[in-house]
């Protein structure tokens, strides 16, 4: 070994035995102001790092010379594996299953030649419902993933997803969580697990715990560091409409929109993404009060925070210029930022005194932090390793079952029995894949996934006669497919229609700078950049509505949506109605199984339904008020929060207290096996604040065979009982609430509750 490299390894940063925070300071001792603000910077797209070259190879770009040049390496690359519309990434371009971890440590060992400390590149993916890449598995989106209330589930997707992704190169993995879905015409609602903050933020840790293992100092080569986005109150816009502004009060932030970041917070998350929107008039990403105050002092994280998309760059309406917008994003607590001009002025903002270089310093620290934590010094280069696909697959479809979500049934018409010979399956989304996908989707190979029609006609027993028209179009009011629909459903003993929204992006459709839908011309309903003024179907849906229920034939409605649509029609004239939300590739054999009664519909809503836009806000836990009616309309929404039907029947008897545990029987009174949601609420009485009507504080799934019994335990602690206090700083114990256990939050406003006052003192939990 030359003097040299003798001289290299003794650097403590590049023992592997020496403590993580001496190898951090000794690294960035070593490192100039210019290699400083290199590791605050990911601006370029990773799309442009590479080209596919004639014999089928990738080559590096000179817009990656130059980035790495500029910053004598690169503190992390977004999206080098991103495939969608946007970036123009396919099967043809792009990296796929078996040559993306050559690509990535093809562009990792270039960043480590340019570095002359030898510091590797992070490599940030989005996966928002699976590794957004090509060949990635496509989960259910997280909407569908509110509806299963199955935190043990989505955590084994998550798990997977996290191998997949380090299996292929990628580190980081940026997922939406946080946002809560208060306005459903928001094109985002998609991407929230519901309206409940306690229902996210159990689904959130969840999250955390599958993707990234359990909290330790290095992260295994099988689980990746999480960014969990967005932070905060992004689902409070006004109106619905991506971005805007949040008239949010600081309770309502700390007792909807934060709980879920608490809670991904106590599980270990490595990052946070600071969200688009202000607060009370200061942008997240410039909020100091909410980055430092809040989430590093009070909560103690110790990870790293992300800007959004340009979000950095937008600071320059208040600041007048991006070099300070970029000072002023560093010194709130953002450490890192994306495709931003502001941060990569951050060594001319220390110079003029702008910014602090201790503030400059800290950032740093956090970013190698994490690359130690990572072990991307002594393991620079992917850990190649094997990732079944069918496991992926599995998992997807057990979710996409679980999400499905049984919404009125009272004739009995489903599951569909033997007595039916003949199905018209009708609608837009009765024989695609793409539309059952989602936003944020890499394309699809020919032949992946299942459409109801698919599923239905292999599925269904021998001799049934599975007929298809799809009558009508997503958008539009184009009718002329809607006589051959009638056609069909009045010679079939039964009409399946499937009907819903979009969210697929294609080619001709416009984006704005960070990728969100500018100008619609498909037929995308929903997703970023989507938002919608009302909450009906395209018109020509409707109409098909109409027709083919009007033709006597029973008919089961399937929506298939990103958000919920108002469609007080179907309640009304449909025989049977049920959601999937966007279940993913395999969502049309999970919905052809729970028609077919070959699986139990399990799924609860997520999000309450209202009856039309105008009847906003629907959600459930608003504050105790005396909410009166409408003298035109009734103001309750179509169907609550929490609820489902299945096809057996479940009596819940009342609850008891057993110390600090509430127990309900639950049984199976059907003559079929099934799924009950237990769901506890709590009400309270006295208290230093206004309450809220409701609020779930528990849950439980619990599988019953018929004619079982089971005991269900819940245990009440902080979680269950604790509140924010008057100064938004203590968390207190209330003097008085009312237990509710229920179906769903309608029921739970009719039962008989249990009183707990002040004998009942809450265990030493850590406080939300």
């Amino acid at each position: 070994m030359s003097p040299q490299n003798q001289a290299t390894v003794s650097h403590p940063y590049l023992d592997p035995a020496a403590p993580l925070d001496t190898r951090v300071r000794d690294l960035l001792s070593r490192m100039t102001p210019r290699e400083k603000a290199g590791q605050l910077n990911q601006r370029m797209y990773g799309w442009g790092a590479y080209r596919r070259t004639p014999d089928g190879h990738f080559a590096l770009t000179e817009a990656l010379y130059a980035e790495t040049e500029r910053f004598a390496g690169l503190g992390a690359l977004y999206g080098l594996m991103r495939a969608d519309a946007w970036s123009g990434v396919d099967h043809g371009s792009g990296p796929d299953a078996t040559d993306s971890a050559d690509l990535a440590d093809l562009v990792q060992r270039h960043v480590l030649e340019r570095s002359r400390l030898r510091i590797p590149a992070l490599f940030v993916e989005e996966m928002p419902h699976g590794h957004m890449a090509l060949d990635g598995t496509v989960l259910p989106v997280n909407l569908a993933v509110g509806a299963t209330w199955d935190p043990g589930l989505y955590e084994r997707a998550a798990a997977h997803a996290a191998a997949e992704l380090r299996a292929r190169g990628g580190h980081v993995a940026l997922v939406s969580a946080l946002d809560i879905a208060r306005d459903p015409r928001w094109g985002r609602t998609e991407e929230c697990f519901g309206e409940d903050p306690y229902l996210a933020a159990r689904l959130t840790e969840a999250l955390v715990h599958g993707m990234q293992g359990a909290p330790g100092e290095y992260f295994a080569a099988d689980r990746t560091p999480v960014v969990l986005k967005h932070f905060a109150g992004q689902g409070a816009t006004v109106g619905g409409r991506n971005s805007a502004e949040s008239e949010l009060g600081l309770r309502e932030l700390h007792e909807i929109h934060l709980p879920a970041a608490r809670a991904g917070v106590r599980a270990g998350a490595a990052a946070v993404m600071a969200a688009y929107n202000e607060v009370d008039g200061v942008p997240c990403s410039g909020n100091r009060a909410l980055l430092t105050g809040l989430l590093r002092d009070r909560w103690g994280f110790e990870g790293l925070v992300m800007a959004d998309g340009l979000a950095v760059d937008r600071l320059a309406r208040i600041t007048g210029d991006k070099v300070s917008a970029g000072a002023l994003a560093l010194h709130a607590g953002v450490d890192l930022s994306l495709w931003d001009e502001g941060f990569t002025h951050l060594e001319e903002a220390v110079e003029r005194g702008l910014v602090s270089e201790a503030a400059l310093d800290t950032a740093v620290a956090r970013v190698l932090r994490l690359k130690f934590r990572l072990g991307l010094f002594e393991h620079p280069y992917t850990r190649r390793a094997s990732v079944p696909e069918h496991a992926g697959r599995s998992l997807s479809t057990d979710l996409a079952r679980a999400c499905v979500t049984l919404l009125h049934n009272p004739a009995g018409v489903l599951p569909i029995g033997p007595s039916v010979r003949r199905i018209a399956v009708l609608g837009p989304h009765a024989a695609t894949i793409a539309h059952q996908l989602g936003d944020y989707t890499a394309p699809q190979r020919p032949g992946t996934g299942e459409s109801v029609l698919d599923a239905l006609r292999r599925l269904a027993p021998a001799g049934t006669d599975v007929r298809h028209t799809p009558g009508a179009a997503l958008t539009g009011a184009d009718r002329s497919g809607v006589p051959a629909a009638i056609a069909e459903a009045v010679a079939a003993d039964l009409a399946v229609l499937v009907l819903g929204g979009s969210s697929a992006r294609t080619p001709d459709t416009e984006f704005d700078a960070n990728g969100a839908a500018r100008t619609v011309v498909s037929e995308m309903t929903c997703g970023e950049g989507v938002d919608l003024a009302g909450l009906r179907l395209g018109e020509a849906q409707h109409a098909l509505l109409d027709a083919v229920t009007a033709t006597g034939t029973p008919t089961v409605v399937v929506l298939v949506q990103g958000r919920p649509h108002a469609v007080p029609e179907a309640a009304d004239r449909a025989a049977a109605l049920l959601t999937a939300w966007y279940p993913g590739p395999w969502g049309g054999r999970a919905i052809a199984e729970v028609l077919l009664g070959l699986t139990e519909p399990v799924g609860r809503l997520p999000v309450s339904v209202p009856r039309s836009a105008d009847r906003l806000p629907a959600y459930y836990n608003h504050k105790d008020t005396e909410y009166g009616s409408y003298v035109d309309g009734d103001a309750g929404p179509l169907f609550s929060f929490g609820h489902g039907l299945s096809y057996t029947a479940f009596d819940h008897g009342p609850p008891r207290l057993a110390g600090c545990t509430v127990e309900v029987d639950v049984t199976n009174t059907g003559t079929r096996p099934g799924r009950s949601v237990v769901q506890l609420y709590i009400r309270r009485l006295r208290t230093p604040v206004w309450p809220r009507t409701l609020e779930l504080r528990a849950f439980r799934g619990v599988d019953l065979a018929p004619g079982e019994c089971r005991t269900v335990a819940i245990r009440l602690g902080a979680d269950q009982l604790s509140l924010v206090g008057a100064d938004l700083e203590s968390v207190v114990v209330p003097e008085a609430v009312e237990i509710r256990v229920a179906r769903s939050a309608r029921e739970a406003l009719t039962v008989v509750p249990l009183v707990l006052d002040q004998s009942l003192t809450a265990p030493e939990d850590t406080p939300l």
